[in-house]
Order: C-alpha cells, then structure tokens, then sequence
C-alpha cells in the first residue's frame, strides 16, 4: 500500500483541466433566479427527493416558507446567517420515480455552507420561496432532531435502508455549534438493525467516530468521503468552502483506521474539467493508500435550480467550455449512457488497478438482489442506482478523452 502523504502529493500535482484561471473562489452569477417562484406543484415535486416529513402540497409549502421567514437569525458567519427551524419529522419519506434503492433520508440541515457549484439540492430552497443563492447563505438547523428521531425510528420496520446527507452535509461548519448530526448518531448508538449510509466533504465526521464505532455494531453503516479533485486549486474554486482534498483523504483514513467501513466517492464527474483518466486515478490512488473499501465515481446532473450556478462557474473559470454545457445541459439534466459507459470503463480500470472494491460487495443493503453499476447518475448518494427508462441525448467525443463535446439534444 502506498503511503497517504506520498499518494497525496503525488496525485495533487496532476493538474484536472489545464492551468485553472484565476486563483480566487468568488461566488459565480446565477441567470434567472426568479424561475424559482412558483414550482410548489411542479418540476422537484415528484423528482429526486421529497420535501421533510413527505408533504408536498402548495398549503404545507407555504407554511414551510412562513416558518422559514419568521425564523430568527441565531447566530451569522462569513456572509451566512443561521436560524432554528421547527420541524415535525426528521425522516423523509423518498419517492420517486427513478426507483431510490434507499426509503428514508435524514437532512439535519436545510442548505449547505459548503457551496459546491455543481450542487443538486439547491432546488431545497425553493420551498421556503429562497433562492439558489440563498443556499449557502441562509443555513436552517432543525430542532429537536434526535428526539424526533427517535420516535420514528421505533415505527420502522428492521432492514430500513437510511440515508443520512443526501441535501445537505450533516458535518458542515454549523455541526461544530449546533451538533444536530452528533444527535442523531447517538440515536442510532442507542438502536439496532437499519442500513445507515452517510455522506461528506468534511473533516468534522472524526469527532463523531466512538458514535460511529458503535454503530457499526449494531447497524449496516457505511461513510463516504466526496473528494471531486485532488487538485487543491480547481477544489477551491469548485468548492469554496468545504476542506481541502488532502485533508478529505485524511479524514479517510482514520475512519479507515477506526474499523468503519468506508470509501471515496470521486462525484460528479464534469466533462472536459474532472473526467480524465489522470484525474480519476489519482483520487483512486489516494483512496487506495488510506484502504479505502471502495472507490466510485459517476457523472454530473444539472437540475434547472443548479444550472445557472454552475454555468456561471464555467462562464468564469472555463469559458470555451461554456457552449458545451450549454448544449447539452440545457435541454437534458444527465449525461448520455453512452457517456455514463465511457466513465464507468475508466472507473473500473483504475479500481482494478488500485484493488479497491464495490461499495456494495462487502455490506449489501437489505434486500438488494444484485449490485448497481459503480458509475450512476447520482453517485454521492448513500445507495442509489441508474435512472430508468430515461430517453439520453447522443453525445459527440473528440478523440481526446479529457475533452467531451457535449453536443445532441434529448431525442
């Protein structure tokens, strides 16, 4: 196994996309924010994840962005404010579609300080009548979280697949105060028998690994560090605020070396600036070094909340791939599967590589009859699997694999 310093220096000074323009992490424009009033009854309704406690009617919407409006500011940080907001359940109810192997997701926060470019949950805000901006700006905690926990847990049936952080990081900056994660896990410490997946960019999860620890014993839990690049530079204008790569993959590794089960999620993929093989292998390189259970990856899917954010991001930092995305992003959120394949080859070239394993292979979920894909549209999700019976658009590649013409229309 390669030593963790060697890998991280080594694999961070392969350049993702070329010299990265401009050293500064300025917040990008966001085009047209007001589409967001309005979608109650529309677009994420039915989508990719429920709003708390599964009501989505426009009464219970709007009673949510009244609440929202009258939550006092508790405490405010760099161009953030921070606000308590009450809450009758803790445990979302999913449903969608695309057919979510997990059931229950718990969000302990409403938003995100971490303020990724690429960030799906940005369409969150649009309940409270907030806009995309807004997401990294007005941070919502909920009260009484493990308390609430615990009464709706003790109505689930054993095996309940839960996913913890799929709209938000349950570690960002604001756990340190508010301890709201830290909550929860305690109420997890105290039960038996779920399947507990966890996601994060942050350093903070070490503080919570004696909780962590424990419930491993008595749960299916697996935690996922989402590390996009290894390159310090592009991370930090990709993601302001979040922890630097190399600390992410530290953080690995002493989860690694307390016992739990854990890997990389190298997520989203985005053409033409994180998809090279390069690029891949060397967050694969990294995972391998801290024995990394598993490493997956998986494409970038732009939602029309999180379009405008992230096209600002490209119109700034990579203009000449502006009109790529325009292309293909503007009529279609996910990529091609023809594209999804491409990645997923490389994907498992560099884990055969590396050695490293499935995220399933090792903990199924309950009932799961056969492993997912390790490339899927939405990879930094606890448990998830490829969309169905979506109509792609037709994707065109120059003979360079790290530059992808994203051109085609949805048929």
């Amino acid at each position: 196994m390669e030593n963790i310093e060697s890998a991280i220096l080594r694999s961070s000074a392969i350049p993702d996309a070329g010299a990265i323009p401009g050293p500064g992490a300025e917040n990008c424009s966001a085009e047209g924010a007001g589409y967001l009033r309005g979608r109650a009854e529309g677009g994420f309704v039915s989508g990719l994840f429920p709003d708390e406690g599964g009501g989505l009617d426009q009464r219970r919407l709007n009673l949510l962005a009244r609440s929202a409006a009258a939550a006092p500011v508790e405490s405010t940080g760099f161009e953030t404010q921070y606000r308590a907001l009450q809450t009758r359940s803790i445990l979302s109810k999913t449903v969608s579609r695309r057919g979510l192997p997990f059931t229950r997701a718990i969000n302990p926060y409403r938003a995100c300080e971490f303020a990724c470019r690429y960030c799906y949950a940005r369409y969150t805000h649009e309940y409270m009548e907030l806009t995309p901006e807004d997401f990294e700006r007005n941070i919502f905690f909920k009260e009484n979280a493990g308390w609430l926990l615990e009464q709706e847990l003790a109505r689930l049936k054993p095996g309940t697949e839960i996913a913890l952080g799929t709209a938000t990081d349950p570690w960002q900056p604001l756990e340190r105060r508010q301890r709201v994660t830290r909550s929860l896990l305690e109420v997890f410490a105290r039960t038996r028998g779920f399947s507990l997946g966890a996601v994060t960019k942050s350093t903070l999860i070490v503080r919570d690994i004696d909780l962590l620890q424990e419930i491993a014993r008595r749960h299916k839990l697996t935690v996922h560090l989402t590390v996009t690049t290894l390159n310090t530079r592009l991370a930090r204008i990709l993601e302001p605020r979040a922890p630097r790569p190399d600390l992410r993959i530290r953080t690995l590794a002493k989860l690694r070396q307390a016992g739990i089960r854990a890997g990389i999620l190298c997520s989203p993929l985005m053409p033409g600036i994180t998809d090279t093989r390069r690029s891949i292998d060397a967050v694969a390189r990294a995972a391998a070094a801290t024995g990394a259970n598993f490493f997956a990856a998986g494409a970038l899917f732009l939602k029309p909340c999180s379009l405008p954010t992230f096209l600002g991001f490209v119109e700034e930092h990579f203009p000449e791939q502006l009109g790529a995305y325009r292309r293909r992003y503007g009529s279609n959120a996910f990529v091609s599967s023809e594209y999804r394949k491409r990645v997923g080859a490389i994907v498992d070239s560099v884990c055969r590589e590396h050695k490293l394993g499935r995220r399933y292979e090792e903990m199924p979920s309950a009932g799961e009859v056969a492993g997912p894909e390790l490339v899927q549209i939405q990879p930094w999700l606890p448990f998830g699997g490829p969309p169905q019976g979506r109509e792609w658009a037709s994707i065109a590649q120059t003979e360079s694999p790290s530059r992808h013409l994203l051109v085609g229309a949805r048929k």
